[in-house]
Formats: C-alpha cells, sequence, structure tokens
C-alpha cells in the first residue's frame, strides 16, 4: 500500500500545485488571458498527469500492487470529481473545445487557441510525469521505466469497434454534459465524474475509454501495436463523431454549421388561453379573419 499512498501524494500535489497556479494567475493576468489560456494549460496539465499516474496504478497495480479494479474506479471517480470542481470552466478535451465552437460559444481564434494550449499543457504534463518516475519513489515507478521502453497499445479489438466504442463513450459524455452545462458545479462535477467511471468500466478493457483525443495523443500513440493512422481514426474520429452525434440529438442542430432544426419542430413562446365565451359578444368574419362585434336588441 506505501506505493498507492505516494500515488495519492502525488495526485494531490498536482491539484494543489495548479491550483495555486489558477488562483495567482487569475489576480495578476487580464481576465482573457486567463481564461483563453492559463486557465486550460493547467488543466490540461492536472488531468494528463493524474491520468498518466492512474494508467500507471490500472497496469501494475493488480499483480504489484495486490489491488483490484475497484481501487482504480475509485480513484479515477474522486480524481474526476476534482477536477470537475477545480477546472475553473475550462475542458482540457478537444472535443468539448470544439462543441463550444460548433454552438458559437466560442470564436475560431479563442477555439484554435485551447486546442493548441491543450496539447502544450498535455506535452508539459508527460514531461514532468516522466521525471518524477525517474525518482523511482516506489516500485510501481520502477517497474513502470522499465515498461515505459516498449509500452503496447491500448485498442484490443478491431479497428471498426474500437472506433464504434470511442463514439459511444463520447455521445455519452457530450450528452450527460450539455443536459447539465447550466447546473451548478456542485451537482454537475459528481454526474460527470459518476459517467466518466462508468464508461471507462464498460469500455476500458476495449480501448481504454479515453474519449479525449489530447490525453489518447499523449498516453498511447507512442506505443507499438497499431500504426498513427488507427490511432487518429479509433481516437480522434470516434470521439469527434460521437460530440456531433449527441450535439445534433440534444437540440436538433449544429448552428455553426446550419441553423435550421432537422428533429424538432419549433414551439411557440406564446399560448392563447382557453376561457368561456362573454355573453352578448360573437365571432364574425371572413377567410377566417375573426372580428368581435358586439351584439345588441333591435329596437322597436
Amino acid at each position: 500500500m506505501a506505493g498507492l499512498n505516494v500515488s495519492i501524494a502525488f495526485f494531490l500535489s498536482v491539484v494543489a500545485i495548479c491550483e495555486v497556479i489558477r488562483q495567482v494567475s487569475k489576480r495578476l493576468l487580464p481576465l482573457g488571458v486567463y481564461h483563453g489560456l492559463v486557465r486550460e494549460l493547467v488543466s490540461s496539465l492536472q488531468l494528463c498527469a493524474c491520468c498518466l499516474e492512474l494508467r500507471m496504478l490500472m497496469e501494475i497495480g493488480p499483480w504489484g500492487g495486490g489491488f483490484g479494479p475497484d481501487v482504480i474506479l475509485t480513484l479515477l471517480f474522486i480524481i474526476y470529481l476534482i477536477h470537475g470542481v477545480s477546472f475553473d470552466g475550462a475542458s482540457a478535451n478537444p472535443t468539448v473545445s470544439l462543441q463550444e465552437f460548433l454552438v458559437m460559444d466560442s470564436s475560431f481564434v479563442a477555439t484554435a487557441v485551447k486546442l493548441l494550449v491543450q496539447f502544450v499543457g498535455m506535452e508539459a504534463a508527460g514531461i514532468l510525469t516522466t521525471h518524477y518516475w525517474s525518482w523511482e519513489l516506489t516500485d510501481f515507478h520502477l517497474i513502470q521505466n522499465l515498461m515505459a521502453l516498449d509500452c503496447s497499445s491500448s485498442i484490443h479489438t478491431s479497428l471498426y469497434h474500437g472506433i464504434f466504442v470511442e463514439g459511444v463513450c463520447s455521445f455519452f459524455f457530450h450528452l450527460v454534459a450539455l443536459k447539465f452545462q447550466h447546473s451548478h458545479p456542485l451537482y454537475r462535477a459528481p454526474v460527470l465524474a459518476v459517467t466518466v467511471t462508468t464508461l471507462a468500466y464498460t469500455a476500458g478493457p476495449f480501448t481504454g475509454a479515453f474519449f479525449n483525443p489530447t490525453l489518447a495523443s499523449m498516453v498511447t500513440f507512442h506505443c507499438s501495436g497499431n500504426i498513427l493512422q488507427e490511432y487518429v481514426q479509433v481516437y480522434w474520429l470516434g470521439p469527434l463523431t460521437g460530440m456531433l452525434a449527441a450535439l445534433l440529438l440534444y437540440q436538433g442542430n449544429i448552428p455553426r454549421l446550419f441553423q435550421k432544426n432537422l428533429l424538432y419542430s419549433p414551439k411557440s413562446k406564446y399560448r392563447t388561453p382557453k376561457g368561456k365565451a362573454v355573453p352578448g359578444l360573437r365571432q364574425t368574419g371572413d377567410n377566417g379573419e375573426g372580428q368581435l362585434q358586439l351584439r345588441t336588441k333591435p329596437r322597436s
């Protein structure tokens, strides 16, 4: 359990350092720079560093530490719960950033900057975590350093099934995120954490259940077992397709591409109140155009 305690300390240290950077940057930098650059960069670093350490525990822990999948899933839930509360509106996920662009919540330039800093954050996390592993604080890290030279692909199924799995995971993740997008983070974060944990438990044995193209690029693209084109199809094409399907199902259109609602008929904002007829009034008119006329008694 000593190795597990060291990993938990690493998780807490990464989250604490990233939170300090967020708070200091928010006070010292212009708000636009913080929202467009620092927030996304730091959140991407936090996500990838924690996921790399968690993946190491998932691969080595069952036979090197004697703990099962329940420990990994519990850690995954807690980590994503903390991410949801601490990210301060950042996504650290290219498909989420592209979704914001498609619904016209973000401009092209802002989206491009987000995608760029997400890659930078992931690369920085890879360097930081690799350096941390080189200290070999636990036997897990010693074994990880030996295995890193010959890692294997996370795709343990056929290519088309892998694309389907990542697409379905992305579909459900984005559908839940859209449903709770306006909820308070204290409510939204647990729901998303449960969703991610469930998807990881269900689809993890097939593709690793990343449904985050940048995270997958950092973790598994350099491993042997598949070529770059296959990795791109599974971990980029699959999640992007799932995101588009979720967005189309949720609101019936994709505003950046077309305005017409393909699935749902528009509902009128105004409803005609139903009431009793007023005595002495009658409705007349030609061609369906009604007028109210007062009915009076004829004079004798």
